[in-house]
């Protein structure tokens, strides 16, 4: 048996690996759906959640945020606990963690315990995340794995596609609670068959954890997004936001040191040296900081000033959404026989292209200005998508490929972090001004109503003043606007860097080995 197709160690044999595989891909696309819809169909019931919660247009980024903060936060860390006590134990862990949690948030009172029980959902789905492709390659060899991958790369872009559609109906129909509610039955059968059909496997040369790097990576995350968060409100000049700043900065020097100094490091900085998974990893974090932290507040505009539905926002969500599924599949052998710095550059210069016609929108617009600007943007991320796990996995060495496919993850998530609270910053002020600019007088609190709450909550601040309902139109639309400017050229600044991918840095190899990354089309 050679290299390629011998088992990991500690593997079943073959004949136990032949009668429990198929458990162990049902499984983990169960979990992966079930984590990934929850990305998108949160978006979709966020104006829901505002009116019920009484929540703040902070609480609103915070919902989004502490989830992918968790996520990118402790992925990497979840790998290595995966590796030293096992994937079966870490991907059990994660589910269980992962719904109940959901439990909590469909139970939640108020915001701070639903922004609470997504951070904690957050820390299942770094587990789900950090085994789901270890899990597929430990069980399957040779060719079933390419299929099994496969299968599983079609459960992530369908979990993409259909997610808004199904927040929306779910929304609509019985209320956003539903939207964790259906993760119950989910959670419960993947743990069902995680329970009574996967092996246990560990890495024998497992070290400790890097908790060094955990605590100086993470803290340096939260302080960011917290400072982004809080600036319109505290002041960007006040003490607090400056030291949030001050401190994200320091914690992510000690960082950098921590890891230079591990000898298993989480965050592996050699593979920077490579200057394809520099350009790699950074438009990823383009894409994610500009294209996927828009769609929270493309909801916002959908809903909250177009005045549609849960069901029918999400409903015109779906030229973008399925657009992702279809082009990888329809473009693979052009991509394939592409070089894979053009794929990158072309699919994030078309991502950013699609931000810039989504400008056509203006105060008298109606869904269908977005039109344009969603196909373009759709047919940019199903181009990208692939390049990014492609290139990511690609220009490593085969043993380095699972650290390789935590770095990108990590470089998503937290663009996504980050981009949804920088770009809300700079919403609430664009909104801010604009509202100063139309009114002699601004309500108090007007300006955060509206960023929130859209024109409903514009009419309740001014009692109904139909003036005041324009100006929040108006203001709530230059908002918008200028968040898709500056994803725009957050996705470009990416695509700039896609140049550094080179052909001949891509590494053999071995037949079966995962061709995508994890998450690689989630938001």
């Amino acid at each position: 048996m050679d290299a390629t197709t011998a088992p990991a160690p500690g593997a079943p044999p073959p004949h136990e690996r032949h009668e429990k595989r198929w458990w162990t891909l049902a499984a983990v696309c169960g979990s992966t759906f079930m984590l990934l819809v929850d990305i998108t169909i949160v978006q979709v019931a966020l104006p829901t959640m505002q009116r019920t919660l009484h929540a703040g247009f902070s609480d609103l980024e915070w919902v989004i945020s502490a989830y992918s903060l968790s996520l990118a936060a402790l992925l990497l860390t979840q790998g290595s606990l995966a590796d030293r006590f096992g994937r079966k134990r870490v991907f059990m862990a994660g589910v269980a963690i992962f719904t109940v949690s959901s439990l909590v948030c469909a139970l939640s009172p108020n915001a701070a315990v639903l922004i609470a029980a997504r951070a904690v959902q957050g820390v299942g789905g770094a587990g789900m995340f950090a085994t789901g492709l270890a899990l597929i390659g430990q069980d399957f060899v040779g060719r079933e794995r390419g299929t099994a991958i496969a299968i599983w790369g079609a459960t992530v872009g369908a979990a993409v596609a259909i997610g808004p559609l199904v927040g929306g109906a779910l929304t609509s129909g019985l209320g956003w609670p539903w939207i964790f509610y259906v993760n119950l039955p989910v959670g419960a059968a993947t743990l069902l068959i995680a329970t009574t059909r996967m092996v246990n496997i560990s890495d024998p040369g497992a070290r400790r954890l890097d908790l060094g790097g955990l605590v100086t990576f993470s803290g340096s995350l939260f302080l960011l997004v917290l400072g982004l968060t809080r600036g319109a409100d505290d002041g960007w000049t006040s003490g607090v936001i400056l030291s949030c700043f001050a401190g994200a900065a320091l914690l992510m020097a000690a960082f950098v040191v921590v890891e230079l100094r591990q000898e298993r490091p989480m965050f592996d900085l050699s593979l920077f040296r490579n200057p394809s998974f520099v350009g790699v990893s950074l438009g990823t974090l383009g894409i994610g900081t500009g294209m996927f932290a828009m769609f929270p507040y493309l909801t916002l505009y959908l809903q909250n000033v177009l005045g549609m539905s849960p069901l029918q926002g999400g409903l015109r969500m779906l030229p973008m959404t399925l657009l992702t599924f279809f082009v990888p599949l329809a473009l693979r052998p052009v991509v394939e026989r592409t070089g894979p710095g053009i794929a990158l550059g072309t699919g994030l210069v078309l991502a950013a292209g699609g931000l810039a016609l989504m400008r056509l929108v203006s105060v008298t617009s109606t869904w269908t200005a977005l039109l344009p600007g969603m196909v373009v943007g759709g047919i940019g991320i199903g181009i990208a998508n692939p390049a990014i796990a492609r290139t990511a996995l690609g220009v490593v060495e085969p043993a380095r490929s699972g650290m390789a496919s935590g770095i990108n993850n990590t470089f998503r998530l937290g663009g996504v972090a980050t981009g949804i609270a920088a770009l809300g910053a700079i919403f609430q002020v664009r909104l801010a001004s604009s509202l100063h600019a139309s009114l002699s007088h601004v309500p108090r609190g007007l300006g955060s109503a509206v960023a929130a709450g859209g024109l409903r909550a514009a009419s309740q601040v001014s009692g109904g003043n139909a003036a005041v309902v324009e100006a929040a139109r108006r203001g709530f639309v230059s908002g918008i606007d200028q968040v898709f400017v500056v994803g725009a050229v957050c996705v470009l600044v990416g695509a700039f860097f896609a140049v550094l991918v080179r052909g001949r840095d891509f590494q053999a190899q071995p037949a079966g080995a995962p061709v995508l990354a994890p998450a690689e089309a989630a938001g």
